[in-house]
C-alpha cells in the first residue's frame, strides 16, 4: 500500500495501518483535524434544520389543510404520521445508501442526500393538500441517507485518543439544527401578517404562508452541497465509480467477474479486510448498539413530535394551548441547552461514568418527563399559566437535556462494534435503519395515542405518556445488555493484521 503524506485531515488509523503498530498505542491524544470536522458538523445542521422548522406550524398547517376537518382532536394522528412517513422512507433506502458509499465513497452519497433534504424541502412550502405534504417528506426521506455517512466519516477522520472528543460535537450540532429550526419556523411562518411593513405585498406569501421558513432552511441545505463538492475530502478510496455502481445493479449480466473486488486491496483506511455483507453484520455487537441507538432514538422522537402538539392542544383538551412562535421559542430554548450541556459535559461524564452507566442514567430520566406531561396540565387547568407552569416547563426541558447524554454514547458504541474499517458504512446504515423504523414508528404511536387520550379519555387521557414508560422500559432492559465499554474499531483493525 502506498505511503500517503501526514497533514491534518488523514486518519491516524490510515497512517498505523501495517508496520507502523507501535506508533498507534502510544498514550498521546491526537489533535481533531478540525477543518474537515467542522464540514462534517456544517452538514449534520441540515437534516434537523429541514425537519424541525415545520414543527412549530405543523399542527396549524395541518388544521388549515382540513384533512381533520374542524375537529382538533385528530391533529396528532396526522402530525404523527406526517413525521413518520419521513422515517418509513429513510428506512427503506438509508442501508443502501450508506452501503454504496462503502463502495463508491462518502461524498457521492452525502451530494445525493443534502439535494434529497433541500427539493423537497421547497416544496413542503407550496403544500396546499395534505398528500403534497405527504409526497415532499417521503421523497426527502428516501432520498436522504446521510446521518449514518457523515458518523462513519467523522470515525475515518479519528482516531481511540480522540473519537469520544469528536462525537461531543455531533449531539450538540444536532442541538443546534434543532434550535434555529423552530426559531425560523415558529418566527417567520405568516410573515405577511407578522411583518406587514416588510413582506405585506406578496401576494405569494400570502398564498403561500410557510414557504419563506421553508425555503431558509432548504437554501441552507443547497449551500452545503456546494460545500461539500468543493470542499470536503474523501475519507476512502473508492472501489468503483458511482455509475458503474448504480447502473451495474441494472446490468450484472455485463459486469466482469471479480471486478469489484479487484481494488479492495487499495482500500485506504483498512490493509486486509473487505465490507461485510448485511448477514455478516448481524452479530451480537453491533445488534446491541444499533439496538441501544434505535432505543433512545424512539424515545427522543416521541417527545420532540408530541411536545408542540402538547403545547398547542388547548388546556381544556390536556395541552397548554400556546401559539407557534412561543412553541418555537421553547423549542429553541431546548436546542441551547443541549448543545452547550453535550459540548460541556458529555467527554468528563463519560470517562467518569463509562458509557453504559451514563446511557442508563440518561434514559432513567425519560420517566419522571413522562410524569410532568399531565402534572403541568392539570396546574395549568386550576390555575392558569401561571409561574408554577412555566418552573415545570423549565424542568421538564432540563430532565430532557440531561436524557439526551445517551445519544454520544449509542454514536461511541456503534462505531465501536464495526467488525473492520471497511465495514464503518454499512454499519451505521444498519444502526441509522433501525433508527429509521423506530422514528418512523414513534410519532405515529405517541401522538396517536395522545389523541386517541384525549378522544376517548384512555388512561384518563395520559394514555400517551403511559407509552412513553413503556418505552423508557425496553430501552432500559436494551441498555443493560451493552458492554462495560465500546469495543473499538482502531483496535479490531489493528488485530486483524496481526
Amino acid at each position: 500500500m502506498r505511503t500517503r503524506d501526514v497533514h491534518e485531515d488523514t486518519p491516524l488509523l490510515g497512517q498505523t495501518c501495517g508496520d507502523d503498530a507501535q506508533e498507534r498505542s502510544k498514550p498521546i491524544n491526537t489533535p481533531l483535524p478540525w477543518r474537515q470536522l467542522s464540514i462534517l458538523l456544517l452538514l449534520l445542521l441540515a437534516e434537523p434544520l429541514t425537519s424541525q422548522v415545520i414543527a412549530p406550524f405543523l399542527p396549524q398547517l395541518i388544521r388549515e389543510i382540513g384533512i381533520t376537518h374542524g375537529d382538533d382532536s385528530r391533529i396528532g394522528y396526522y402530525v404523527g404520521l406526517v413525521y413518520s412517513l419521513f422515517f418509513i422512507s429513510q428506512a427503506c433506502t438509508v442501508f443502501l445508501w450508506s452501503r454504496a458509499s462503502d463502495q463508491i465513497g462518502r461524498r457521492p452519497i452525502i451530494l445525493i442526500g443534502l439535494a434529497g433534504l433541500s427539493v423537497p424541502t421547497y416544496y413542503v412550502g407550496l403544500s396546499r393538500t395534505f398528500w403534497g405534504l405527504v409526497f415532499s417528506r417521503c421523497l426527502s426521506g428516501a432520498l436522504n441517507g446521510n446521518v449514518g455517512v457523515i458518523k462513519s466519516m467523522v470515525t475515518e477522520i479519528t482516531d481511540s485518543t480522540n473519537v469520544v472528543r469528536a462525537f461531543s460535537f455531533v449531539p450538540m450540532t444536532w442541538f443546534l439544527g434543532v434550535t434555529i429550526g423552530p426559531l425560523i419556523g415558529g418566527s417567520l411562518e405568516r410573515p405577511t401578517e407578522r411583518f406587514p411593513t416588510v413582506f405585506g405585498r406578496s401576494s405569494f406569501l400570502k398564498e403561500y404562508p410557510y414557504f419563506l421558513p421553508c425555503s431558509i432552511s432548504a437554501t441552507f441545505t443547497a449551500i452545503c452541497w456546494f460545500i461539500v463538492f468543493l470542499s470536503l475530502n474523501e475519507t476512502i478510496q473508492a472501489k468503483i465509480s458511482p455509475t458503474e455502481y448504480f447502473l451495474g445493479r441494472w446490468r450484472k449480466s455485463h459486469a466482469p467477474s471479480g471486478g469489484s473486488l479487484a481494488v479492495v486491496e487499495d482500500y485506504a483506511l483498512d490493509c486486509s479486510k473487505k465490507p461485510l455483507s448485511f448477514r455478516e453484520l448481524l452479530i451480537a455487537p453491533v445488534l446491541v448498539a444499533a439496538g441501544s441507538y434505535a432505543s433512545f432514538a424512539i424515545l427522543d422522537i416521541s417527545f420532540r413530535t408530541v411536545l408542540p402538539v402538547y403545547l398547542a392542544t388547548p388546556l381544556e383538551l390536556g395541552g397548554l394551548g400556546l401559539d407557534p412562535p412561543v412553541i418555537g421559542t421553547i423549542l429553541a430554548i431546548i436546542g441551547i441547552s443541549g448543545g452547550v450541556f453535550q459540548l460541556l459535559f458529555f467527554p468528563p461524564l463519560h470517562n467518569r461514568l463509562g458509557g453504559k452507566n451514563l446511557f442508563l442514567m440518561a434514559i432513567s430520566l425519560f420517566l419522571p418527563i413522562a410524569a410532568l406531561f399531565p402534572i403541568t396540565n392539570r396546574v395549568g387547568q386550576k390555575q392558569g399559566l401561571n409561574n408554577l407552569v412555566w418552573f415545570l416547563v423549565g424542568l421538564m426541558i432540563f430532565l430532557f437535556v440531561l436524557a439526551n447524554l445517551a445519544l454520544g454514547v449509542t454514536f461511541v458504541y456503534v462505531n465501536g462494534a464495526a467488525p473492520n474499517r471497511a465495514s464503518i458504512g454499512a454499519t451505521n446504515g444498519l444502526a441509522q435503519l433501525l433508527v429509521s423504523i423506530v422514528r418512523a414508528v414513534g410519532p405515529w404511536a405517541v401522538n396517536s395515542a395522545f389523541a386517541l387520550g384525549i378522544q376517548q379519555h384512555v388512561m384518563g387521557g395520559h394514555f400517551a405518556y403511559w407509552v412513553i414508560v413503556g418505552m423508557t422500559a425496553i430501552s432500559l432492559v436494551i441498555g443493560a445488555a451493552l458492554p462495560e465499554r465500546p469495543s473499538n474499531v482502531h483496535e479490531s483493525a489493528r488485530t486483524s493484521q496481526s
